[in-house]
């Protein structure tokens, strides 16, 4: 099995000024494709990690390493379900999934307000993630490379706060990209059927070929 970078799902131009094309182009184009073809090269040299998924070696390698393979694959998952997660048409949370979120924290806009503050409030280069815990919605993030994958986490969103996903769009302003994605650019459709608990198998197989 190798790795491959998933097309995106969406035209580059169909987010207007929420997300440049010019955005897709480095976040998609290079950066994650770099991840794909460092990843590639890592697991080629190394026989024991030949037929394995990005799942398998994100679990494989979260512990005892090595850390530069776990920093590719933990990438190209991340980026891969971040961008099955956007949508340029702008969605509403309905059904079970609106359900769980007034459950959990009253509303949308004050699930909205706790993941804004938890992508602003995350120093430096990571993830912002809604997950499914215990049967109830929990918002956390992640450092650099780590992934919901590497924690037994039922993942449903994640919001890259690396710079490299807005600094094109909104120079230094996190507030204002986090803001405006989770208000505007948000496939609540995808999230709902991540209930299910096979997220981590979606991004995982929009990465991989045989």
């Amino acid at each position: 099995m190798t790795f491959t970078l998933p097309p995106l799902p969406y035209p580059k131009d169909a987010f207007g000024n929420l997300i440049s094309p010019e955005t897709f182009d480095y976040h998609h184009g290079k950066h994650h494709n770099a991840y794909v073809v460092k990843a590639n090269e890592l697991v080629a040299a190394d026989p024991a990690l030949q037929g394995k998924s990005l799942v398998e070696l994100i679990e494989l390698t979260a512990a005892n390493g090595p850390k530069g393979l776990f920093n590719q694959v933990g990438q190209i998952w991340n980026h891969s379900f971040y961008w099955l997660g956007l949508s340029p048409e702008k969605k509403e949370p309905t059904g079970p999934l609106l359900d769980l979120i007034n459950e959990s924290f009253g509303s949308v806009d004050a699930l909205i307000d706790k993941l804004k503050a938890e992508a602003v409030g995350h120093f430096a280069s990571g993830w912002a993630a809604l997950n499914l815990k215990d049967g109830k919605l929990e918002v956390t993030s992640y450092h650099d490379a780590d992934t919901p994958v590497a924690h037994g986490a039922t993942p449903l969103l994640i919001l890259d706060v690396w710079e490299h996903a807005y600094y094109i769009d909104y120079r230094n302003a996190r507030p204002d990209y986090a803001d405006k994605i989770l208000r505007n650019a948000i496939d609540w459709d995808f999230v709902a059927r991540n209930l299910d608990g096979l997220g981590l198998t979606r991004a995982d197989q929009s990465a991989s070929a045989a």
